[in-house]
């Protein structure tokens, strides 16, 4: 007999629904993965509201669990094990791979965790199937993480975003003397921004929201600007007028690149981080060209970072430093799963990170917890 489990399914542009399906079978060298906690990711988003890929699908990415099944020839993990899977690894040897370019290989490109369906992530479900290039060989690096007991899945959910964010903050090679914006406190915004100041910079963040900016305080990160008032203005009266070295942008919106490019400083650089759209962005290219600014970006994640990324996670939560578990705003479970995409798509001044808790999690005891809904 099928077993069955309950997943938010993706029928169509702004249609998810919360369904029973049947639980995905494993193969050889495959993981199934109970979910306790995902994430809500932007790309997420992106993909419900655009319909750039057919229906249906379950997406979810940023996700931990424990093992439930193992297929035969898997070799380093067991039922009862406490994982978090990434849904992109690199094959390791083709070009891309050898320039570390890696969210450009055709491997990394496949998904390769679903929970049914097409495989698109999977996360939004009860169980998910790790697939043999995910969960390894035992040896060489891959995409299935074990957590350990004291970490919490809440904080192992961030381990794929924070590889991201990490990605793009060793690309700007930052040091001690450096000034950095940046552009937009949500929670990646934040993650950034504390990485950023993890390297010794001077980190300037901008907001819309002062709820956002009191939330990023608990990590460090005490230069606010109100991004309703002269942003560039504060920029430069930080840097005695030159403009910041670096702004990162974490808000995907076009007509912010054109400010980014202002309060950078001649020779400095700009991150583009949340720009996951095609479309048409207007800049002076002659900041470019005679004043030596660099426009750049970094997306997805990386492997040749991930166990530095793993140990940043782990440790950050122990020693309080990157307890990213004060993100979470909102949790919500499948059956509420159509709300909790509408509170992700459209930010409030106490929203930040909106996580889905699949299976029998009890929202109303997380509730009395602090829990905010």
């Amino acid at each position: 007999m099928t077993e069955m489990m309950k997943a938010a399914v993706y029928r169509g542009v702004d249609d998810v629904r919360c369904e029973t399906i049947a639980v995905p079978e494993i193969g050889p060298g495959e993981v199934l993965v109970r979910i306790d906690t995902c994430g809500v990711c932007g790309t997420d988003l992106k993909k419900i509201h655009t319909g750039s890929h057919a229906a249906p699908r379950v997406f979810g990415h940023e996700m931990a669990g424990v093992v439930a099944a193992v297929g035969d020839e898997v070799a380093g993990f067991a039922v009862g094990d406490r994982v978090m899977a990434f849904h992109h690894i690199p094959c390791g040897h083709c070009f891309y791979c050898r320039k570390q370019t890696f969210a450009q290989c055709e491997t990394y490109k496949k998904v390769g965790t679903t929970a049914g369906f097409e495989a698109a992530g999977g996360g939004f479900a009860e169980y998910i199937r790790v697939m043999d290039w995910i969960v390894g060989d035992g040896v060489k690096t891959a995409g299935l993480v074990k957590v350990p007991d004291d970490i919490p899945f809440e904080q192992a959910a961030f381990i794929e975003p924070v590889n991201t964010c990490f990605k793009a903050v060793q690309l700007l090679e930052l040091e001690a003397d450096d000034t950095v914006l940046v552009i937009g406190q949500g929670s990646i915004g934040v993650i950034l921004a504390a990485l950023a100041k993890r390297t010794g910079a001077t980190v300037l963040t901008s907001d819309l929201y002062p709820e956002r900016h009191a939330l990023a305080a608990r990590y460090g990160l005490d230069r606010p600007i109100d991004a309703r008032g002269d942003v560039i203005g504060a920029a430069k009266a930080a840097t005695e007028g030159r403009g910041v070295d670096v702004v990162l942008v974490a808000v995907g919106s076009d007509a912010l690149i054109g400010l980014a490019m202002e309060a950078v400083r001649p020779g400095g650089r700009v991150m583009l981080f949340a720009s996951t759209q095609h479309g048409t962005a207007a800049f002076d290219p002659a900041a470019v060209c005679m004043d030596e600014k660099t426009l750049m970006g970094s997306y997805s994640a990386s492997v040749a970072i991930q166990q530095e990324g793993v140990d940043l996670v782990f440790e950050g939560y122990r020693d309080g430093t990157l307890d990213l578990t004060k993100l979470i705003s909102h949790r919500f479970s499948l059956e509420e799963c159509a709300e909790a995409i509408e509170h992700a798509s459209n930010p409030r001044p106490d929203s930040m990170k909106i996580v889905l808790k699949p299976g029998n999690w009890n929202l109303a005891k997380a509730s009395a917890e602090g829990a905010v809904r």
